[in-house]
């Protein structure tokens, strides 16, 4: 008999560029036949990374966990996408430091606009310009997620969670819709178109506000393959954006103790507190939000707290006193700054509209729930027992 002789059959060489793409064809490959499939379309939905928020907004998919949900205020740290050396923990300095000037300006914003589309006989109320202004840059700056990570990924953090979240304010919301049930402003009609106004308010603003993060996400789709990737700034670049963020936050106490009476009221007793209510409302996200896949638990929590704050500043601002110069200022930055940073409806309308439907309506129906209970404890016995007045007695000090 003659001796067989082992034939070895060289395999086919394969291009470096196509090793990520095609990986070679190994015997652990043939031991498990699942590593090579494709996956299933069930993964759209409960599978899906919370990295694809921004691309599930534009396709009108949702999402079935709100832990997925986690990653909206978070820097972006897909490491499939994003190289690791690029990738930031949320407690990053540089993190931080940028959400400073966001809240700056994110603040400067919607008061500068609210004053804007604040006239008589205005076609709508002043706050839903400010909601889906803010929305829409959310939707947009979501949608390229992935290129804010490949430049620098706390400046994402900085435009959604500081600038969007400080832009739109989900406490000012609720409050005026409080406003609008019970006629703060005296207007001769019946209590059937009380509750005609608060709903309009509640339902336009939320509608308008989960169309324009769409429309945004949406956009961002049409417009950011046809803009160029600029290089990642380098280290001296970063620590100079840095230190530049810390020294706007810091500008703005000289600017209140420096500038006008008038203005502390109307705008730089705001900016104070502006960056604690960011802060506040991100360490929330950041730390109960991935806890809970029924509702964003953390973004709920922020709410609820800047709503009952509000109410409570509103309060005082109203006593029959009336309070004191510098505590009317104090009082006016806390609800305009603080609470207006502390809540948002960017990320509330991001979070209902990818969120799927059934654990959406839930969200947003408790969060409206919870917010109007919690006025009418606060405001409700002050204002029907006569010791506080419905309109807030610290403005007549500037006019």
């Amino acid at each position: 008999m003659g001796q067989t002789q082992d034939m070895h059959v060289p395999e086919p060489e394969v291009p470096p560029d196509d090793l990520e793409s095609n990986p070679p064809f190994t015997d652990s490959a043939k031991r498990s036949p699942s590593l090579t499939q494709t996956p299933s379309r069930a993964h759209t939905h409960s599978e899906r990374t919370p990295s694809d928020v921004g691309s599930a907004l534009a396709r009108h998919e949702s999402l079935q966990e709100a832990s997925s949900l986690a990653s909206i205020d978070r820097p972006p740290s897909d490491p499939e996408k994003i190289p690791p050396a690029k990738i930031y923990h949320p407690y990053d300095p540089a993190v931080i430091a940028l959400l400073m000037p966001a809240s700056v300006f994110g603040t400067l914003a919607r008061l500068g606009l609210e004053a804007l589309v604040t006239f008589d006989g205005n076609a709508i109320f002043p706050l839903a310009w400010v909601q889906v202004g803010g929305c829409l840059i959310m939707g947009f700056c979501l949608g390229i997620r992935e290129p804010f990570g490949r430049f620098y990924a706390p400046l994402y953090t900085a435009f959604t969670t500081g600038f969007c979240g400080s832009f739109t304010t989900f406490s000012s919301w609720q409050f005026a819709v409080f406003q609008a049930w019970i006629n703060s402003g005296r207007y001769h009609r019946d209590w059937l178109r009380d509750v005609i106004d608060g709903l309009t308010q509640l339902v336009f603003t939320l509608a308008l506000s989960l169309s324009a993060v769409s429309f945004g996400a949406h956009l961002a789709t049409l417009i950011a393959p046809h803009v160029p990737r600029p290089p990642s700034p380098n280290a001296a670049f970063r620590y100079f954006l840095t230190a530049l963020s810390v020294c706007i936050y810091a500008a703005t106490f000289p600017a209140y103790f420096r500038m006008p009476e008038s203005f502390r009221h109307q705008a730089t007793s705001a900016l104070l507190y502006s960056f604690p209510g960011t802060l506040t409302r991100y360490l929330l996200s950041i730390n109960l939000n991935p806890r809970f896949k029924l509702f964003p638990v953390g973004t709920f929590t922020a709410n609820i707290l800047g709503t009952g704050f509000i109410g409570l500043f509103e309060v005082l601002q109203g006593t029959r006193g009336p309070p004191s110069v510098r505590a009317c200022n104090v009082l006016a930055g806390l609800a305009n700054g603080y609470c207006g940073c502390l809540t948002t409806v960017s990320t509330f309308a991001t979070e209902v509209d990818a969120l799927e439907n059934k654990k959406a309506w839930f969200y947003a129906i408790l969060s409206v729930v919870c917010s109007q209970l919690l006025l009418l404890v606060i405001l409700g016995p002050s204002y029907w027992a006569g010791h506080v007045s419905e309109q807030v007695t610290c403005e007549y000090l500037y006019r």
